[in-house]
């Protein structure tokens, strides 16, 4: 199964790095991807003579969504079968990688590859990130062209995408710091792994990003206080936010955000975003059951259109109700059933915390979801295949059972420690 953990994980790499996976070009790989992955595990699994399947509970959810979109198209109850097939497509992917994932993450050795994976990956694309905004050009990767502008920021067009990303792979450093489930001379490492992406989020001064951190930060908080674990870890946490604070106004965020000034025009304001979600619920109302079709707005938008500002509106800047205009009410219990699964799941992570690398895995998972779930009140970051896909990551996270490595140690006492810790 190494294969398919680093073809997972090279997955992911790639739809971060490639401007989020947002282009045709990116998300054909990214399907193609998932599924030769997919063909390796079938074959492999074949050749074997296994009948071993695991299958997560939020599989369930997953399919019932897609088969829901299979449905618009059958039934042709969506305005367009091609913007709809594509997008289709594009969720089989995520289907195949969250299945995958079951699969290849078995047991706490696992899991504890992909948290470092993830720490880095969060890591050298914060560092390239706030590099980027220091020493901006007008291009990505300082040599791409943005033909439609935008308020990019490392690797994405849009600022607050990057900092959706950040969201997600912050909690993954963040929370065993706290915990105290890291060992002593790793410390720094993992301190300086969540630290940078901090930074990089504050730098970006995306207002729903930075909401959506202090989010997830009340929510540790307020678990670690009716759970009573406290100690010198937690202090220590408190200090690392402080002292990303205190980096970027050393760094002067002032002087940054000026260098985005012409480009200001971009961003959508706030009237806009209210009669867009006005808007999109009308929509919804004329298609109560099976929406538009998946991937439809930008086609239907136009004649519901209260606010015209002779821009074209692709995406609500409200994940929920684009959700409920595009795949309508069977749609949005397909969702609404996931996102419960997730918080039953991972409620395990409170009642046990701080007790095993387990809690520390359920509990970053969790608030990674949190943290995306509030942004997509104002944002359409799970339109955005690196994010989706990371926020997919983040649930199984939040949902993961492992069981023990086999090392022939225990997962507590010394030198068991070392199991309980990254």
């Amino acid at each position: 199964m190494r294969f398919i953990r680093v073809g997972i994980c090279l997955l992911i790499a790639f739809s971060v790095l490639a401007f989020g996976g947002v282009e045709e070009w990116a998300e054909a790989t990214l399907e193609v991807g998932a599924a030769l992955l997919f063909l390796y595990w079938a074959v492999n699994q074949y050749r074997r003579g296994s009948d071993q399947l695991l299958i997560p509970p939020l599989v369930i959810p997953l399919v019932a969504f897609a088969l829901v979109v299979l449905l618009q198209l059958v039934t042709r109850s969506t305005v367009s079968s091609y913007h709809t097939r594509t997008e289709l497509q594009l969720l089989i992917a995520y289907v195949l990688v969250f299945f995958l994932m079951s699969q290849a993450f078995t047991n706490t050795s696992d899991w504890r590859g992909l948290v470092w994976f993830l720490m880095v990956l969060g890591f050298f694309v914060s560092i390239f990130g706030i590099l980027q905004q220091l020493t901006f050009n007008g291009k990505l990767y300082w040599i791409r062209e943005m033909r439609y502008g935008g308020l990019p920021f490392g690797p994405y067009v849009n600022r607050n995408h990057f900092a959706a990303f950040t969201e997600l792979v912050i909690p993954v450093a963040l929370v065993p710091l706290v915990l105290g489930k890291v060992r002593r001379e790793r410390l720094a490492l993992v301190s300086l792994f969540a630290l940078v992406p901090i930074v990089a989020l504050l730098l970006s001064a995306s207002r729903g990003g930075i909401i959506s951190f202090a989010v997830e930060l009340i929510i540790l908080f307020l678990l670690l206080t009716l759970r009573r674990v406290w100690g010198r870890h937690v202090f220590a946490g408190g200090i690392l936010v402080l002292a990303a604070v205190l980096a970027v106004s050393w760094i002067g965020v002032h002087k940054v955000l000026q260098r985005f000034s012409g480009s200001q025009f971009t961003e959508v304001s706030a009237g806009k975003r209210a009669s867009m979600r006005q808007d999109t619920w009308r929509i919804f109302l004329d298609h109560p059951v099976l929406g538009t079709g998946l991937g439809t707005l930008q086609l239907v938008f136009p004649p519901y259109e209260s606010h015209y500002d002779g821009k074209i509106v692709n995406h609500t800047h409200n994940d929920y109700l684009e959700a409920l205009a595009e795949t309508g009410l069977l749609g949005g219990i397909c969702c609404g059933w996931f996102l419960i699964v997730v918080l039953l799941k991972s409620a395990r992570a409170s009642g046990e915390l701080g007790s095993s690398f387990v809690s520390a895995l359920n509990l970053s998972g969790l608030l990674g979801c949190s943290g995306l779930l509030v942004h997509s009140f104002v944002d359409f970051n799970l339109h955005i295949p690196a994010n989706a896909l990371l926020f997919f990551v983040a649930a199984h996270l939040a949902t993961a059972s492992p069981q023990p490595s086999i090392s022939g140690m225990p997962e507590n006492g010394n030198p068991r420690r070392r199991s309980r810790k990254h």
